[in-house]
């Protein structure tokens, strides 16, 4: 089991790389490869300073859902981190890559909620639970990062560094779920997504854990046990269709998925 010093130097290690843009060692070293409280209570200390300096949460990703992209991380399950007011860069244009050290865009389906998702038991969270909770959904392109050097990562080392997240754009316009008569069924979508016209990643909403609606559930019951329940407004990136890719300063990302508009965004020089 890690010790308090060794999540408190994972936090220091990982905020380094962060503030310095450098990429540093992994932190397995420090929190061993199986201990998941561990590396959720490092992921917790990283939020929790950024907190301190004066960002909000605003909602969660959920990461490695699809099988193609749990392949290109060598893990076997999906985790999850927080999304912070500050890594929106929806209206961002161009977006800046200063902050970044090694990023991978990916497209997927957010959900905005428009009700809490805390109930007395975990056991009461259900698929159609969480549809009722979803106000819209939306198109989504996630630029993951990683703090690591080569994203050498085993799963607490994506797991500590906040789910290797990085930036996020969401569409201005969501729409409402199925059965509504302008709904969208998120396990139905195809996505395909191109950079600079070339499609480089493509998928369907099923290769999301057999539907983004049930990465959703599947996120609620672990932000229920660890006692900080998803709320009324935040945002859910549900995790990836398909592969994530590399992209170069200048590229110009749009992902198309069916029964929305194309989102796209393009990266500072």
């Amino acid at each position: 089991m890690a010790t308090p010093d060794s999540v408190h130097a994972a936090v220091a290690r990982l905020s380094e790389a962060a503030a310095t843009g450098v990429p540093c060692a992994p932190v397995r070293d420090l929190i061993g490869t199986e201990d998941l409280p561990a590396a959720y209570a490092v992921q917790q200390g990283l939020v929790r300073a950024r907190l301190e300096a004066g960002a909000t949460v605003v909602g969660r990703k959920i990461g490695a859902t699809s099988k193609a992209v749990q392949d290109q991380l060598g893990v076997d399950q999906p985790d999850f981190g927080y999304l912070l007011d500050d890594m929106d860069v929806s209206a961002q244009h161009p977006v800046s890559m200063a902050r970044l050290l090694q990023p991978r865009v990916e497209a997927e389906v957010a959900f905005r909620l428009g009700r809490d998702v805390a109930p007395a038991s975990a056991d009461d969270i259900t698929l159609e639970s969480v549809r009722a909770a979803v106000e819209v959904a939306l198109p989504a392109l996630e630029i993951v990062d990683s703090r690591i050097d080569q994203w050498a990562i085993t799963f607490t080392d994506t797991v500590a560094d906040n789910a290797s997240s990085g930036l996020y754009v969401v569409g201005a316009e969501g729409r409402p779920l199925a059965p509504h008569p302008d709904g969208v069924e998120p396990v139905d979508v195809e996505m395909s997504l191109t950079i600079n016209g070339e499609v480089r990643s493509s998928g369907t909403g099923a290769a999301c854990l057999g539907d983004p609606l049930e990465a959703l559930r599947w996120l609620a019951v672990q932000c229920h046990r660890f006692g900080d329940p998803l709320r009324a407004g935040q945002v859910v990136l549900s995790g990836a269709l398909g592969p994530f890719v590399p992209f170069a300063p200048g590229d110009r990302v749009v992902a198309s998925i069916s029964g929305f508009a194309p989102l796209s965004v393009e990266f500072e020089e």
